[in-house]
């Protein structure tokens, strides 16, 4: 634990809209939550290792910051991490944050130009990877990094220029709490999440204690200390660390899946007494597609938070029998739109929440009528409750922090009873399976193929929800371009979600007067007749197991 005087040497501040640091940064209240209820359990596991209290999560985050400590960590580095959902995800992150260090999560799918722009982005010279992951660094530029720690595993060759330490130097056996140069404050960075990078390279969100404790609180305002949230959505993005800070502030529970398994989902649930889970995109018609079960039957959930709410979310939560909601948000905010408990429509996102001001805008900036389309703008009256701006890049920070407002990039209309709907993204973006997909990089890739002079991702309509991606070609003048060889160049360049599903080849491509691709004329042609389509041509894709 903290002696008393880290405990009296904490910040206070007089602004009662701000969380004291004892209710928001990560030392604080995992030290407080194992002193008072040490016992009581903060996270169970489906691959049958023994659940953890709240007084093991402390010792293992302790001793894992001791052991960072030990190699180099200090107060205000940035530390990245790559790492599946687990028992390391959990601690190693929550170690860097009791260090008073900012953690840099990376996506497990990363590999090429986005790894190694995101790695050289972070300015984090430490990272903890996963032994199935950190070969891929042997070919990549990533000389920011001096070391790395690699856990589940022994590090493959080729990685001689880096310092190389195995798990055990996180097992540090050390489990007093290590020494602060300065308190931690609601405003300090808390992590750096990235962005899909929707209209270029990915962006580092600086993401404030304040911003991270309102996300985590505000998302799941029905719950309290007695539910316990499912988490397979991946750690490294908001809506699973969500649940992660959920559980630590409101002291609550977290079952963590290692992946999303429609077979398995529901005697997994019922298994780990889970009541409440995000139900993202697709996932709500696949299991409304499956047959019942009787752990569907007698399952313990209670809440589910639609993403999106659609007429099959809402049945599948009348089919199972619970409550439903959903919000709206980003990795730049804090959950500002939510709907009540069981809402009377389909596909709205609700109302701001309370301390949210949002509108939504022409390009002026200026209030358009109700149920014109316009993009949602948005602030709050809280200090530090949404993102610092994005880190090295000021223009960016300018660009969607204009007029005092928070600019989404997405499309929103706003009806007669002041629901707000989300309509489309501004932002050039394609959204598969929960994952938010950059075309510019998809694009970038494709580009890369010698048959390839020209191309234009975009969303097309998918069976179950959200999008699926595809790609329009045009060749260059004199080739051919065969869709299944372009599709087998892309598969190892690409991570498992941005690959294609639809291609098709285009002689040349509907422009603007300034010679800009028409994109919304190649959405509303859709998957044509010519299309190919990897999946009725047998072709299954599955994600990278390590």
């Amino acid at each position: 634990m903290n002696d008393k005087s880290d405990t009296q040497a904490m910040i206070v501040h007089h602004d009662s809209r701000v969380p004291q640091a004892e209710n928001c940064v990560v030392r604080y209240v995992l030290d407080r939550r194992a002193a008072e209820h040490g016992e009581r359990v903060y996270a169970v596991f489906t691959d049958g290792r023994p659940s953890w209290s709240f007084a093991d999560l402390h010792n293992r985050v302790v001793e894992t910051a001791n052991g960072l400590r030990a190699i180099g960590v200090k107060q205000g580095d940035h530390v990245l991490t790559w790492l599946p959902n687990g028992p390391h995800a959990l601690q190693t992150q929550l170690a860097i944050n009791y260090l008073g260090a900012t953690f840099v999560p990376l996506n497990t799918a990363y590999k090429g130009r986005l790894l190694e722009h995101a790695i050289r982005l972070s300015d984090a010279s430490i990272m903890i990877a996963h032994a199935g992951l950190v070969g891929t660094l042997c070919e990549a530029d990533a000389s920011v990094l001096e070391k790395i720690v690699v856990v589940s595993g022994e590090a493959p060759a080729g990685l001689d220029r880096f310092q190389i330490f195995q798990e055990s130097a996180l097992e540090s056996g050390d489990f007093s709490s290590p020494p602060l140069d300065r308190p931690i404050a609601p405003w300090d960075i808390q992590c750096i999440l990235y962005t899909s990078g929707t209209t270029g390279p990915s962006k580092a969100v600086l993401c404030p204690y304040g911003q991270v404790a309102a996300t985590c609180l505000e998302t799941y305002p029905f719950m309290n200390e007695t539910d316990r949230c499912v988490v397979y959505l991946p750690i490294f993005h908001i809506g699973g660390f969500s649940a992660v800070g959920w559980a630590l502030l409101r002291g609550g529970s977290i079952a963590v899946f290692e992946r999303y398994d429609t077979n398995t989902f529901w005697s997994d649930v019922r298994r780990t007494n889970s009541t409440f889970s995000i139900f993202m995109g697709a996932v709500s018609t696949f299991l409304l597609k499956a047959p019942r079960t009787e752990d569907e039957e007698k399952t313990t959930l209670r809440y589910g938070l639609m993403a999106p709410i659609t007429t099959e979310a809402r049945q599948l939560g009348e089919r199972v029998g619970f409550s439903c909601f959903t919000t709206f948000n980003m990795t730049e905010t804090a959950t500002p739109v939510r709907t009540p408990l069981n809402p009377a429509t389909s596909n709205n996102c609700g109302k701001p929440r309370p301390g949210i001001e949002a509108r939504v805008v022409d390009p002026n900036d200026c209030e358009v009528p109700q149920g014109v389309i316009g993009e949602l703008i948005i602030r709050t009256d809280t200090p530090w409750a949404m993102n610092a701006g994005y880190y090295k890049d000021p223009e960016a920070t300018n660009k969607v922090w204009r007029n005092g407002w928070f600019h989404t990039g997405d499309a929103f209309r706003i009806d007669e009873l002041g629901d707000f709907y989300y309509v489309d993204r501004i932002k050039d973006a394609i959204r598969r399976r929960g994952e938010n997909v950059s075309s510019a990089e998809v694009e970038f890739e494709v580009n890369g193929y010698p048959a390839v002079k020209e191309t234009a991702a975009i969303a097309a309509k998918s069976e179950f929800s959200e999008d699926e991606v595809m790609i329009v070609v045009v060749p260059v003048e004199g080739a051919t371009i065969e869709p299944l060889e372009l599709h087998n160049y892309l598969q190892p360049r690409m991570p498992y979600f941005m690959l294609p599903r639809f291609i098709r080849v285009v002689s040349e491509f509907p422009r603007t007067p300034t010679q800009r691709i028409q994109k919304h004329l190649l959405r509303a042609e859709g998957v044509t007749s010519d299309t190919w389509d990897r999946d009725k041509a047998g072709i299954s894709v599955k994600k990278e197991k390590f």
